[in-house]
C-alpha cells in the first residue's frame, strides 16, 4: 500500500464525509434563512407581493424542498452534537467513527417518519 502523505488525517473517511457534510448543510441552512427573512420582510413593503411569494411556496417543487430543508436541518443538528461529543467526551475522538453512523442511523430514522408524510401533504394524500 502506498504511504500516505502528511497531513491527510480523514483522506476520505467518516471524519471527512462529516465535516463535508457539516459545511453544506450549515451553508444551505444560511441561504434558506437569508431567503426566509428577505420574503417575509416583503410583507412591510407590499402585502400583495408577499402574499404572492406565499402562493409561489406551495408548489409541489418547494414542498420538495421542504424536504430538503428539513434533511438538512436534521443532519446539521445531529452532526453538532456528534462534534460536541468529540470536543468535550474524552474519549470522543475514539468513537467517532461510531458515532458518525449512529447520527446517520438517527437521521435516516427521522426522515423516515417526516417524509411519508409530507409526500401526502405536498401531493394530496392527506
Amino acid at each position: 500500500m502506498p504511504k500516505r502523505p502528511a497531513g491527510t488525517l480523514y483522506r476520505g473517511r467518516e471524519g471527512m464525509w462529516s465535516w463535508v457534510l457539516h459545511r453544506i448543510t450549515g451553508v444551505a441552512i444560511y441561504f434558506f434563512l437569508l431567503v426566509h427573512i428577505l420574503d417575509t420582510s416583503l410583507v412591510r413593503l407590499s402585502p400583495e407581493a408577499y402574499n404572492a411569494v406565499i402562493g409561489a411556496y406551495k408548489t409541489p417543487i418547494m414542498g420538495l424542498g421542504e424536504i430538503g430543508l428539513v434533511a438538512a436541518i436534521g443532519l446539521h443538528a445531529l452532526n453538532g452534537l456528534r462534534i460536541i461529543l468529540i470536543d468535550f467526551w474524552s474519549v470522543g475522538t475514539k468513537y467517532q467513527r461510531v458515532m458518525f453512523w449512529v447520527v446517520i442511523g438517527l437521521w435516516l430514522v427521522l426522515l423516515a417518519g417526516f417524509i411519508p408524510r409530507q409526500l401526502m401533504h405536498i401531493f394530496g394524500g392527506e
